[in-house]
């Protein structure tokens, strides 16, 4: 058995994704991750403190142990909150609907 695990570390923006492969000391930290990629620097706007990161795609604290070939995940903050953003959708439909019934020719 060896003593170094493969891992990788994905950040996706709008207009580009890293994906950083790593080797590391069995024993590492997702926070050990984050450091090793380089990321940190590359992007300040990562934020260790109020940020959320995961190993695919479930939420993990920094102290999280890592295991072989774990994909770790920098997640961005929500632009929009998405149960507002589905009620609009759903606002704005039934606003269509009671418009087209008020359009519709009586039948003859």
């Amino acid at each position: 058995m060896t003593d170094m695990i493969e891992i990788e570390v994905v950040y996706a923006r709008r207009e580009r994704q890293d994906v950083i492969p790593l080797r590391l000391p069995v024993g590492s930290t997702v926070e050990d991750a984050l450091a090793a990629s380089g990321l940190l620097e590359r992007y300040p706007e990562i934020d260790l403190a109020r940020g959320k990161f995961g190993i695919y795609g479930k939420i993990c604290r920094l102290d999280a142990v890592l295991r072989d070939h774990d994909r770790v995940e920098i997640y961005r903050p929500l632009i929009a909150d998405p149960k507002e953003v589905r009620k609009q959708r759903a606002a704005e439909g039934k606003a269509l609907k009671k418009g087209a019934g008020a359009l519709a020719a009586p039948a003859e």
